[in-house]
Order: structure tokens, then C-alpha cells, then sequence
């Protein structure tokens, strides 16, 4: 057995748990970072990274099919699921080497292969190796939610880890659950050929605004994807190639393929969290504003916490480590200014309160403003302009912005930051836009929030005639 005594052990090597690694080594810790399985977490290799890049091969392929409408005759695509798949491994291959063991102990970081478990309040034995830290940071990250849906352990079935090595083309592919992950799979998977039919227990894309995620329904199911909303699962039958779902209404849906993407789980079964004195929630590690688990010494980020489950979540939480752990400074994670994005096409983004939530925590001091895509030049040209931009607004200062359209998760980037700084909208009303950018859209919207009050203004009216008349 191994001994080892290090300032800061990091157990996860996902998301967060490289970004706070990565960060203290170079700020001078002695850090020690344990991975049982791929370095790079789920992100790189089963989620983010791999399923943007079935999306592009979908698009690529919608792309050759409807093109008519900018003088480019529609052909059909040749499309060749496996290669399909090549592209996705050469994409995560390509983004590898920045979350490798090599690159990590090159920082200086030491890298142990293996999964941790606690043996007391400051002590994590992995494999043959017991680490004392002053510091530990939990970043497990989540996995799927496998239902225990009667059947199921007799069907074969793909979760987001297994689908992406699937190379044989499926011809119907069954999904439960019509969330993002659910949502942005099937139409990656209808525009490469393949029939889809998703099945939901409740409202498909049901965290998001109704009427924003309405828009992106419309367009799925303008694609051929059958949505089945308001549709709970009884009973799942059959065999390979040929699976059964069966509704709690007696309904049978048939396919080829099953894909499970019913939401996340955390990561915490091997930490034998009891023995460090750390807490557990329902969802999750439970832990304080700071991250902090009811073990001070011990903190916990990303998914692994139970709250907002994003990479860019993860991320931001190392650096709230980074200044708490290292520098002893005080410093707490908040979620107002957290966006996230569903990259179906069109995109659905979100940051902060949406309308229904301004309502309910503002009441008649609320305003939204609203523009729409179609009035933006730059998506008239490209013919994307189906969509909205609508911004909840208390006091002259945004509280959310809700966006449905193309590339809404580039644009609500800008919300995010007005959110994270208390801007006014006067300050985005007084951006300068290239024309004719998707961009302007943000410009604009604020313009909307000013518009009654400049030009439905009879004060205004009557300032500016007085001006006009005496002033030479």
C-alpha cells in the first residue's frame, strides 16, 4: 500500500474536477486527482462533445436535403450512420489530449487511475493507494437514470454512454424521455434517416419556457418526429430489433432501437460517504452556498451536488473552489446568471427567472420585452426566422431572457452577463451591433423595452415640440 499526504485531492476527472486540478497545481498545491474511468468525465466522452457532433452530421444532412429555397437544388443525402459515428470519435480524439493524464501530469498534477472511497474525514483509499488531504473536492459528475420500468432488464436498450458506439443504423428509434438530452438526439437521429418516435411521461422539454419550447415541438415534429407527451410507460417487451413500449393508456409503440434519457443520477454509490460524515440529499451530496459538504474540509461540485446539471455549471463551480480552498476566501455559488441551451435546431436558451417564475416572484412590477426573429435581416436572409427573444424585466433591469431561434445558446450569452453584473437595459440598448448580425436581436429587444416610452410618450411629444419650436 501506498501512502500519500497532499493539499488538495480531486476526486473526478470531469468537468470541474479538471478545472480545479488544473488551476491549484499551477497555483502552487499539491494535488493528487483520482479517475476510475475515462479522463474527461461524461462531457467529452458521452455528452456534450459527442453529441453536438451527431448533431452537425444531422445538419450536414438536412442541409443537402433543403436547400432549394436559396437557389441550390435539394438532393438526398447518402448518408452512412457509421461514418457518422467515425466523425463523433474523431471529434472527441481531436479534444482528448487537453483533458489527458499526460497533459495533467505535466502540470504537475498526480494522476491515479482508480475510483476513491473514504475511509474517514480526511482519508480516500483508491486501489492500493490511502491519501490524507487537507482538502478534498468531490466532482463525480452524474450518469444515466435507468427507470425501473417493468421489462426493461430483459430488453436491450442505449443510454447516452452506449449510443454513440451503436454503428449499425437503426430503423425506428424508440426514446423515453423528452428532455434535452431525449430532444437533441432525436432530431440528430430523424435528419440522418432514421424514424423516431419520442415518449414522454409528462410535457416534452417540460423545464422550459411553454411557449419557447413549443416552438422547438412544432419544428421537431414539422421533421416526422412522433412526440408522445403526457404518455408514462407500463411495460417495455420484446427483443433486439424488435422492442415494444407499452403505455399506462394500453398504446404499443414499436421499434427497432431503445434509447433511455429519463434524466441523471449522482455519481456517489463508491464514496462511502458516511464514513467522512457527508450528508446526502435526494438528489445528490448536499452542500452549503459555498459547496461546502456538512464535512468542512470536503466540498462537492457539478453534478454531483444535485442542482443544475451543466458542464458550464461544473466549470463555474471550480473557481468558486479555487478562491475558497486555496486562498481561504469567502465565496458562494449562485444560479441566477446560469444559462443553458437545448441545441435542437432551432436552439431553446434560458438564464435566469422565466416569464411564469417572473410573474410569480414580481407580480405587476414586470415588464416583458419581446422581438421576434422574423424582423431581423440577417435571419430573413438565411431563412431562420422562426423564433423569439422575449426578456423579463423589473426596474429597468433584466431578471431572465428567454430564447427560442437560431443560435439562441450563442446569444443568451449576453444575458447571462447582464444577469451576472446588475446591468440595466439602458446598458444593452446603448450596444453598437454589426449589421446585419443574429446579434442585434439582443440590441433590439431592449429597444422594445424602450419603445413605449420614448414614442408613446406624451410628455416626450410634447418636450420635443417645444424644443423644435425655440430652440433656433
Amino acid at each position: 500500500m501506498t501512502e500519500l499526504k497532499t493539499d488538495l485531492l480531486v476526486i473526478g476527472a470531469g468537468s470541474g474536477g479538471l478545472s480545479v486540478a488544473a488551476g491549484a497545481s499551477q497555483m502552487g498545491a499539491d494535488v493528487v486527482l483520482l479517475e476510475g474511468h475515462k479522463m474527461g468525465g461524461d462531457c467529452l466522452n458521452f455528452g456534450c462533445v459527442p453529441s453536438k457532433a451527431l448533431i452537425a452530421s444531422g445538419k450536414a444532412a438536412y442541409g443537402q436535403a433543403h436547400s432549394a429555397a436559396f437557389g441550390v437544388a435539394d438532393v438526398t443525402p447518402q448518408i452512412d450512420y457509421g461514418a457518422a459515428k467515425d466523425h463523433v470519435h474523431n471529434v472527441i480524439a481531436q479534444i482528448e489530449p487537453m483533458d489527458s493524464q499526460e497533459r495533467f501530469e505535466g502540470l504537475g498534477v498526480k494522476v491515479i487511475r482508480e475510483y476513491g472511497a473514504f475511509i474517514s474525514s480526511n482519508q480516500v483509499q483508491a486501489g492500493d493507494h490511502f491519501i490524507t488531504a487537507r482538502r478534498i473536492v468531490i466532482a463525480t459528475g452524474s450518469s444515466p437514470l435507468v427507470p425501473p420500468i417493468p421489462g426493461l432488464d430483459a430488453v436491450p436498450y442505449f443510454t447516452n454512454e452506449t449510443i454513440f458506439d451503436l454503428r449499425e443504423r437503426p430503423d425506428h428509434l424508440l426514446i423515453i424521455g423528452g428532455g434535452p438530452i431525449g430532444m437533441e438526439m432525436a432530431q440528430a437521429h430523424r435528419r440522418l434517416g432514421i424514424k423516431v418516435t419520442v415518449i414522454e411521461g409528462q410535457r416534452a422539454l417540460g423545464k422550459d419556457d411553454p411557449e419557447a419550447a413549443a416552438v422547438v415541438l412544432e419544428a421537431l415534429r414539422s421533421e416526422g418526429i412522433d412526440i408522445r407527451e403526457s404518455a408514462m410507460v407500463a411495460q417495455i417487451r420484446g427483443s433486439e430489433g424488435a422492442v415494444e413500449v407499452v403505455t399506462e393508456n394500453g398504446e404499443i409503440l414499436t421499434g427497432s432501437h431503445l434509447l433511455i434519457a429519463a434524466g441523471r443520477k449522482a455519481n456517489i454509490d463508491r464514496l462511502n460517504l458516511q464514513a467522512a460524515g457527508i450528508d446526502r440529499t435526494r438528489t445528490g451530496i448536499k452542500t452549503d452556498e459555498a459547496l461546502r459538504t456538512t464535512n468542512r474540509r470536503i466540498y462537492a461540485i457539478g453534478d454531483v451536488a444535485g442542482g443544475m446539471q451543466f458542464t458550464h455549471v461544473a466549470g463555474y463551480h471550480a473557481g468558486i473552489i479555487i478562491r475558497s480552498a486555496l486562498f481561504g476566501l469567502p465565496s458562494k455559488a449562485k444560479t441566477a446568471h446560469i444559462p443553458w441551451a437545448t441545441y435542437t435546431d432551432p436552439e431553446l436558451a434560458q438564464v435566469g427567472l422565466t416569464e411564469a417564475q417572473a410573474h410569480d416572484q414580481h407580480g405587476d412590477r414586470l415588464e416583458i420585452a419581446r422581438f421576434d426573429y422574423h424582423h431581423n435581416d440577417r435571419a430573413i436572409s438565411e431563412r431562420r426566422t422562426n423564433g423569439f427573444i422575449k426578456v423579463m424585466v423589473v426596474k429597468g433591469r433584466p431578471v431572465g431572457a428567454t430564447i427560442v431561434g437560431h443560435q439562441a445558446g450563442e446569444l443568451i450569452n449576453l444575458w447571462s452577463l447582464a444577469l451576472a453584473n446588475n446591468l440595466k437595459m439602458g446598458q444593452i440598448a446603448a450596444m453598437v451591433s454589426p449589421y446585419p448580425t443574429i446579434g442585434e436581436l439582443n440590441k433590439r429587444v431592449a429597444g422594445a423595452y424602450f419603445t413605449p416610452r420614448l414614442f408613446e410618450n406624451q410628455t416626450v411629444k410634447r418636450v420635443v415640440r417645444f424644443v423644435q419650436r425655440w430652440i433656433p
